[in-house]
């Protein structure tokens, strides 16, 4: 049986739409693969989301090797998403990605419903998807990608 594994950018939502989506989607853990766990919108920094996860009964994990390299994020900015992702595959052969890509997969495989959190609205121009697609070659996985805004599920 096919584990699922979600995607969720928190661009452009607040943090209670953020929240509902994920219980929506019946997310048991959170898995943050930002490289920094900080934000400037109010209630997306690391202590802040983790406990607000923690009052909807949501798990929070930070895997910060599987965040995205300086050179990636200004090449996604750009709009350069092939650069990008190029940037990102190579991040990924790296012993601390490896390392923290090997947990994700445990976790996966561990039978709680997880998501993968990062910045970007659309999971096409964002890492997630990348991490979600090495995922999918290590165990059966069916990818979906979630949206903090509810007329968009």
């Amino acid at each position: 049986m096919k584990a699922t594994l979600a995607t969720i950018g928190y661009e452009g939502t607040s943090v209670r739409n953020f929240v509902e989506a994920l219980k929506r989607a019946r997310v048991q853990i959170l898995v943050d693969i930002r490289a920094i766990a900080s934000s400037r919108r109010p209630g997306f920094s690391k202590n802040a989301l983790a406990a607000s996860l923690a009052e909807a009964g949501i798990d929070y994990l930070q895997l910060r090797g599987l965040g995205t390299p300086a050179d990636k994020r200004a090449a996604a900015r750009a709009g350069r998403h092939e650069e990008m992702r190029r940037i990102y595959l190579k991040h990924l052969e790296t012993e601390e990605a490896q390392d923290q890509l090997a947990t994700l997969v445990q976790v996966v495989k561990g039978g709680k419903r997880a998501c993968l959190l990062c910045y970007e609205a659309d999971p096409r121009h964002c890492h997630r998807s990348i991490v979600a697609e090495e995922v999918g070659k290590q165990t059966p996985v069916e990818v979906q990608h979630l949206s903090p805004n509810p007329a968009e599920d």
